[in-house]
């Protein structure tokens, strides 16, 4: 009974191995955009906070590409991004790109806004008109202080 034992937990063990090897092959193909089927366009931002390689980029909510790289720009020290969009969406070059957040505590991804420009954004070119991230620990600690310096107002001047 030991050997018949040990077979069936290999056999197990590797069907288990293999569905979860299929499963992580499909999801990761799945989530990426093609460089083939798009072009490469780069966004600089003052703040990134929360968006990383791999992120969303979508318009009105529909994904249209995603986040290739993230550095640094050595001459204005702002973070830049390099995005590619899927290659029949044609962005004009007034286009505007924000990160934004899918809810108070979702996970951010980068929102851009189309432009009413006719020219086009070509491969490689920049996003210009961008809005950073919201830090939402550094807006709830300056309310929480706010909050708190008026009720201290508010209690001297009724002395």
């Amino acid at each position: 009974m030991g050997k018949n034992h040990n077979y069936f937990e290999i056999i197990v063990g590797s069907f288990v191995l293999i569905s979860a090897t299929i499963f992580l092959f499909n999801s990761f193909n799945s989530s990426k955009i093609d460089t083939k089927n798009g072009y490469e366009l780069v966004a600089k931002f003052d703040n990134i906070d929360g968006l990383n390689v791999g992120s969303d980029v979508k318009i009105s909510g529909v994904k249209i590409g995603s986040v290739t790289e993230q550095f640094l720009d050595e001459k204005t020290y702002r973070a830049a991004i390099k995005i590619t969009v899927k290659k029949d969406v044609k962005l004009s070059s007034d286009s505007s790109a924000k990160v934004a957040s899918e809810g108070l505590l979702g996970s951010k991804y980068l929102a851009i806004e189309p432009g009413a420009d006719d020219e086009s954004l070509k491969p490689g070119e920049e996003i210009r008109f961008t809005q950073s991230s919201v830090n939402f620990e550094e807006l709830l600690g300056k309310f929480i202080f706010s909050a708190n310096s008026e009720n201290k107002n508010k209690d001297e001047d009724k002395e």
